[in-house]
């Protein structure tokens, strides 16, 4: 399996790129962010891959980075997502906003790619959100506190308790806390941070 390209940008399209490695060309399909941190011809680039194979196709996926190609495999293990509509949703957030909608459940914000419906758009959140706290997803303010809460005994790590208590999903609690304890600072209590935490889970 190719699971990583490192060559010259060779050519490009609106969702497509030609690596050359060696003198071997590989045309990946790409999302629009990961096309646009590739640069222009001529540059050294480096893609993530996932070759996809089915019965009359065999397909070569580009990404910029791990985080991204996680992404897109969560997301194509959605039913009713293909590899075209998972870059599309990737092309229109950022790893670390798709991450953030699914833990928030806010489909509205999925539904902003390009061929997602409402419909589907809940779907994906349904699906992934137990799952965003543990995949990568950049250095958004989930991902610097989600760490902190995890800390067994801490105001955080009750406050998510709390929240999981009153019949909140734990990735919803954890994504809530971590804002607030953004918003509080680190010295924030258990009591205050459940407090603007339920603020921001049911907003």
């Amino acid at each position: 399996m190719i699971a990583k390209l490192t060559g010259t940008l060779d050519d490009f399209g609106p969702d497509w790129a030609v690596i050359d490695v060696a003198g071997v060309g590989y045309l990946v399909n790409c999302s629009a962010r990961t096309l646009s941190a590739l640069g222009v011809r001529g540059d050294a680039v480096t893609v993530h891959t996932e070759l996809q194979v089915s019965e009359n196709d065999m397909r070569l996926l580009g990404f910029a980075d791990s985080a991204e190609r996680e992404w897109f495999r969560l997301l194509t293990g959605v039913q009713g997502v293909g590899s075209k509509m998972a870059l599309a949703v990737l092309s229109a957030l950022t790893v670390a906003d798709l991450r953030d909608a699914c833990a928030r459940g806010d489909a509205a914000m999925v539904a902003r790619a390009q061929g997602v419906g409402p419909k589907l758009a809940g779907r994906i959140v349904n699906e992934l959100m137990d799952r965003a706290g543990a995949v990568p997803g950049g250095s958004g303010v989930a991902g610097v506190a989600i760490a902190g809460i995890s800390v067994a005994g801490s105001a955080s790590a009750d406050a998510v308790s709390a929240l999981q208590n009153l019949g909140f999903r734990p990735a919803v609690a954890a994504s809530a806390v971590a804002h607030a304890q953004a918003e509080l600072g680190e010295g924030a209590g258990e009591a205050d941070l459940i407090r603007v935490a339920l603020r921001k889970a049911a907003g």
